[in-house]
């Protein structure tokens, strides 16, 4: 990538969700991701008694700061760097990515038959300048019976998806009601992020 065709933005993720997503905007992007010798899990370690809002905007915001200090250790064209972090809360229980199938397991069982809250934070840096949204949707599942939950499990799923499940997936079986963002509970707030990279061109 040659210096006087640097990317539109920068994005600083590994889900292909938000790949699509931004192709979806018409934004040209590269991707920003992590080394080897980088720890990006550590970084989503949940605070004692953080609230769900914190944690995902306190996330995201370090993402973007560990992207920034990656792109200049690369010798990276300035432009804008996209983060983004989506966590799935029950009440103020912050469910997040499961550690294996036993906890999709748990966490499914949590969310059947109730509704709860999926959080999107974004962050848009460049230079010294931050600009960060907050997408919040409310979800209700329908119920998941034992079988429905093992089968769901069993399919691969929910490994890697905040809360266990993904909406554009085979989870939209169990989903009985969405209100707020759809591409936001994908892990992208259109209309936010949108907004976001307006106010840097």
């Amino acid at each position: 990538m040659s210096d006087l065709n640097p990317p539109m933005v920068y994005l600083a993720s590994q889900s292909p969700r938000r790949s699509q997503l931004l192709e979806q905007l018409g934004v040209r992007h590269n991707l920003l991701l992590p080394s080897s010798d980088e720890d990006a899990e550590a970084l989503e370690a949940v605070l004692p008694r953080e609230a769900p809002a914190d944690y995902v905007k306190r996330v995201t915001r370090l993402k973007l700061e560990a992207a920034m200090r990656r792109r200049l250790m690369r010798g990276l064209p300035d432009a804008p760097i996209l983060c983004a972090d989506t966590t799935v809360a029950l009440g103020r229980s912050i469910l997040g990515k499961p550690r294996d199938t036993v906890d999709a397991v748990r966490m499914l069982g949590r969310l059947s038959g109730r509704n709860h809250r999926v959080l999107t934070a974004v962050a848009v840096g460049q230079g010294a300048r931050v600009v960060q949204v907050l997408s919040v949707s409310q979800v209700r599942f329908g119920p998941m019976s034992a079988a429905d939950i093992e089968s769901y499990v069993a399919s691969g799923e929910p490994m890697g998806k905040a809360g266990a499940y993904a909406v554009q997936g085979l989870a939209a079986a169990y989903i009985a009601r969405i209100s707020g963002s759809y591409s936001g509970i994908m892990g992208l707030p259109l209309h936010e992020t949108a907004q976001a990279l307006r106010q840097f061109g």
